[in-house]
């Protein structure tokens, strides 16, 4: 395990005790120890995330994949049978296609998640948003002057953009954040695109 890795893991696994409650610290801790090897403890911390908020789609593909790394198949599936409906329900149209796609590569197919859904085109001050897959209200400029706030205007509505904003700030206080800082920059853009699903 790298250093930086190591950093991390130590650097979330402290924010995580001292708030147990920290919804943000377990799934950073788990994605971190996810990178250094460690799956079963990354699948604790995923199913820590799922018993604070069972709403985020993410941290079930998460999860699901260190369950198959694990050898935990049976695990696995319902893990993301479970994290589809989620995904599907909360409109986190990445995570669940990515779901969709490791339960079809285990022969297993959830039609009701899949049925085609009428072509959805984006009108006059609208946009086809990156993150709930819906036709909604564009922002009503870009949210900052270089070529990531253009990507943003162009594929997430003004509704999910106020919904990073109320999350962003939450990123910066919980994970202490200094943004003159290139590298906590770089972890605070990581964080605002998985949560806009432009990745």
């Amino acid at each position: 395990m790298d250093t930086a890795t190591a950093t991390r893991i130590e650097q979330f696994r402290k924010m995580a005790e001292a708030n147990p409650s920290d919804e943000l610290a377990h799934f950073s801790l788990g994605k971190a120890l996810m990178d250094g090897g460690n799956l079963p403890e990354a699948s604790k911390s995923f199913q820590r995330v799922i018993a604070l908020n069972p709403n985020i789609g993410k941290v079930y593909q998460l999860l699901a994949q260190a369950q198959l790394q694990l050898g935990l198949r049976d695990l696995a599936i319902e893990t993301l049978k479970t994290g589809a409906r989620t995904a599907h329900t909360r409109g986190d149209l990445m995570p669940k296609n990515e779901m969709l796609r490791m339960l079809k590569e285990m022969g297993i197919d959830m039609p009701e998640l899949t049925a085609a859904q009428s072509a959805q085109v984006a009108g006059e001050g609208e946009v086809l948003c990156s993150r709930c897959g819906m036709v909604k209200r564009k922002q009503a400029s870009p949210p900052f002057s270089n070529a990531q706030g253009k990507l943003i205007f162009e594929k997430v509505c003004a509704d999910c953009w106020r919904e990073w904003i109320g999350m962003g700030t939450k990123v910066i206080n919980e994970l202490r954040l200094p943004l003159s800082d290139p590298q906590a920059q770089k972890v605070f853009d990581q964080q605002m695109f998985e949560f806009l699903n432009l990745k």
